[in-house]
């Protein structure tokens, strides 16, 4: 855990930026009881995320923070989906016998006063 300055340094950034990104709901450092702002490495890699997209890809904080919840959306599908999987191999295996559908028999066509059905 880092204090705002130290954070910030190796975030390669202005403490002011930091501050800025909670007050954007972006970032959601812990505080102490005397109410100091601790980053946790986790934080700064995702202030690193977030310079990286506002400085090169030019992405403004409202889209980075739409980027940022559809990623949170995307892990936890994804382990949504891992659990089912974990669940699905631990379920005992039932095999199931299917018949295989029987074909309609084809109309034939037939001619009524020379005009094709």
């Amino acid at each position: 855990m880092y204090v705002i300055s130290i954070a910030a340094s190796l975030a390669g950034c202005h403490p002011r930026t930091l501050r800025i990104y909670e007050e954007e709901g972006l970032l959601d450092p812990v505080r102490t009881d005397t109410n100091i702002r601790l980053y946790s490495d986790d934080d700064l890699d995702r202030v690193r995320a977030i310079r990286y997209l506002t400085q090169t890809r030019g992405v403004n904080l409202a889209g980075v923070k739409l980027l940022l919840q559809l990623r949170d959306a995307a892990d936890f599908l994804d382990e949504i989906a891992n659990e089912l999987a974990r669940e699905d191999a631990e379920a005992p295996q039932t095999v199931e016998v299917t018949h295989e559908p029987t074909r309609p028999k084809p109309r034939t066509r037939q001619r009524q006063k020379g005009v094709e059905l």
